[in-house]
């Protein structure tokens, strides 16, 4: 065998000894990350990193808009608004609702698939570290982050990042921004058929409005509101203890 050839087996042999290493490393700086921000505000995330990058070389897009506000300044009506609209196994489920997830995948099988299904922790694991469309790779990176965030984070802590981080506008990420922004009030103002509204336009902040609602957002911020008596109101937020 040729001096090359052998050269050419050692180097492949070297990048396989260090090729199964990578996924033990990255799962190492998650889990690192995870801990270190299970107490310190979360700046920023992928989506918002994203459009900033974006937003620098297309006038059409904006740049983004963010105020990181603590769980105990945010009303508890604005926390029970995006349970009610977005999760509301969320104080029983360790970041994956099997229930309805099971739902989502006999709907997709029977060719009625519209997504669904994720959880305020895997739409939080999305937010933060992944990108936007569907694909089995993209949904298996965000239950395994999912899963693991309910391992180093509690439910408050959860929710705290959420409310801080999912997107309510064009521009506006997370309820400081959103309040201010769209409802001219302070996040602490908020009343609960704001946090209704806010919470209606989950689905598609890019594609529905809070400060000109439509017809049909006006009667999610409906259906939320009666959401949020039925699951218990305030009370409900004493389950994620």
């Amino acid at each position: 065998m040729k001096l090359y050839d052998l050269l050419m087996i050692g180097q492949s042999k070297h990048w396989a000894h260090w090729l199964w290493r990578i996924p033990l490393l990255l799962l190492l700086a998650l889990c690192v990350w995870l801990l270190i921000f299970r107490w310190v505000p979360v700046p920023t995330s992928a989506f918002m990193l994203r459009q900033d990058v974006v937003a620098v070389f297309s006038a059409e897009t904006p740049f983004v808009r963010h105020d990181w506000v603590s769980l105990d300044q945010i009303p508890r009506h604005m926390q029970i608004a995006v349970i009610a609209s977005e999760d509301q196994r969320f104080a029983e489920h360790w970041g994956i609702d099997m229930v309805a997830t099971q739902a989502a995948i006999q709907a997709e099988m029977r060719g009625r698939g519209k997504g669904g299904g994720s959880t305020i922790t895997q739409q939080l694991a999305k937010n933060l570290f992944l990108w936007e469309g569907r694909s089995y790779v993209r949904k298996g990176l965000e239950w395994g982050i999912a899963s693991l965030m309910e391992v180093f984070w509690s439910k408050e802590r959860i929710l705290e990042v959420y409310l801080n981080t999912a997107q309510f506008s064009k521009a506006d990420y997370g309820v400081g921004a959103a309040s201010q922004n769209l409802l001219r009030k302070p996040v602490g103002k908020l009343g609960a058929a704001d946090a209704a509204l806010l919470a209606a336009v989950l689905p598609a902040p890019s594609k529905y409005s809070v400060v000109k609602p439509s017809g049909y957002v006006r009667a999610r911020q409906s259906r939320i509101m009666r959401q949020m008596r039925s699951i218990g109101g305030a009370a409900y937020l004493q389950r994620l203890d």
